[in-house]
C-alpha cells in the first residue's frame, strides 16, 4: 500500500494560493477583505486558513459566478457584458 502524504487542517497563503492559482497577495487581500476566513497564529500572526474555509470559499465563489451569469452581469465565457 501507497502512504499518501498527511493533509494539514491549516494551510498558509501560499498554499491556499497555489490551490487557488493567484498569488498569496491575494489571498492576503481577500482575508483583510473578509471574504476569507482565517486566523492568527503564534507572536508574529501569521495566517492560516482551513482547509474547510478555503473549500467554502470555492463553493461559494463559484455560487456568485453562476449568479451574476444567469443576471447577465457576466457572459458565459467570462467576460464582463458591455455597460457594467
Amino acid at each position: 500500500m501507497i502512504d499518501e502524504p498527511k493533509q494539514h487542517r491549516f494551510l498558509t497563503p501560499t498554499q491556499a494560493a497555489d490551490e487557488l492559482n493567484v498569488k498569496p497577495n491575494q489571498i492576503h487581500a481577500l482575508i483583510k477583505a473578509g471574504e476569507l476566513r482565517a486566523l492568527q497564529i503564534g507572536g508574529r500572526g501569521m495566517w492560516r486558513i482551513g482547509r474547510q474555509d478555503l473549500e467554502d470559499f470555492i463553493t461559494d465563489a463559484y455560487r456568485r459566478t453562476a449568479e451574476r451569469v444567469a443576471a447577465g452581469e457576466i457572459s458565459d465565457d467570462g467576460n464582463a457584458v458591455e455597460g457594467e
